[in-house]
């Protein structure tokens, strides 16, 4: 799928996305006032889609703005934009912002929200990634008090994703105080003595539908699985680390801060959860799960 033949859905309309324009007042343009959501699609199939839109709702209902539809209208357009794309393994990226208004802090009453959505290929995990793992640093979370919402006002995230970069890492894991709290853009887990563990829900997380699903396999498949809080020295003594999203599905990470993560490569713990994950993928694609 090429960008000049994509499809996007903007305001009611589907159209080409070179033909998809948003006036320069929109308050998601001046404030990053909107919300958004990114949602995996296997074969055409769409992953967790109740979750997913439950996970808008929140969000939406956190920023006080209305859900603009209702839950059939969203899987119309969301059919509808895969129908229009190339099928297979894509994601769809939506975006919901309080519409446009003259420039004020405060929220405008009575505006007409702005929505747009794509399709994008979903590229698998690369080789590399699965056989010896990825890099990642920590630093401090320098994020607002409210990353529980999935806000399009990811400045933060995006400077910490750019300094671990600038670090040669592939990933920024976060600390609050002395415990982890997520990834610049992902979910964390740790393996500690055959034990995943994972940081619980709150306003210092974002409530991964990734993460929930990781947890759901583990815990179906007998394989202990935790939420508490992970100190910062638990994940320097840790026996594996890896990270969860949409997009980067679960991550092993064998080098945390330029030392080796447990035997420096994808340990048993992580390649049995990723296994059992491209199976639940595989009966996506074959329309038997949800």
């Amino acid at each position: 799928m090429s960008e000049n033949s994509q499809i996007v859905y903007l305001n009611g309309q589907f159209m080409p996305m070179e033909k998809a324009y948003v006036p320069v007042l929109d308050r998601g343009f001046i404030f990053g006032d909107g919300v958004y959501e990114v949602i995996p699609i296997y074969g055409g199939n769409i992953l967790r889609l109740e979750e997913h839109l439950n996970r808008l709702d929140y969000s939406l209902e956190g920023i006080r703005l209305a859900n603009p539809m209702s839950r059939e209208q969203w899987k119309d357009i969301f059919h509808e934009l895969i129908r229009k794309n190339a099928n297979g393994d894509l994601s769809i990226y939506l975006q919901i912002t309080r519409g446009v208004a003259p420039r004020d802090h405060g929220f405008p009453e009575n505006l007409t929200p702005t929505i747009f959505a794509m399709c994008s290929p979903l590229k698998p995990l690369a080789s590399h990634f699965t056989t010896t793992g990825a890099n990642a640093i920590t630093t401090e979370d320098i994020r607002w008090q409210f990353c529980n919402i999935k806000s399009t006002s990811l400045l933060a995230n995006t400077m910490l994703r750019q300094f671990a970069l600038d670090k040669k890492a592939d990933e920024a894991i976060l600390i609050k105080g002395t415990n982890i709290t997520e990834g610049s853009a992902s979910s964390v887990f740790v393996v500690i003595n055959n034990e995943i563990i994972t940081p619980p829900k709150g306003t210092c997380i974002l409530p991964g539908i990734t993460r929930d699903l990781v947890i759901e396999l583990a815990n179906t498949n007998n394989i202990k699985c935790t939420e508490r809080n992970i100190s910062v020295d638990e994940i320097k003594s840790c026996d594996e680390i890896w990270v969860t999203s949409s997009l980067r599905e679960i991550l092993p990470v064998t080098t945390l801060d330029n030392l080796p993560v447990g035997s420096g490569t994808p340990g048993p713990i992580w390649k049995k959860t990723y296994a059992l994950y491209q199976d639940y993928k595989q009966k996506i694609r074959a329309g038997s799960a949800v």
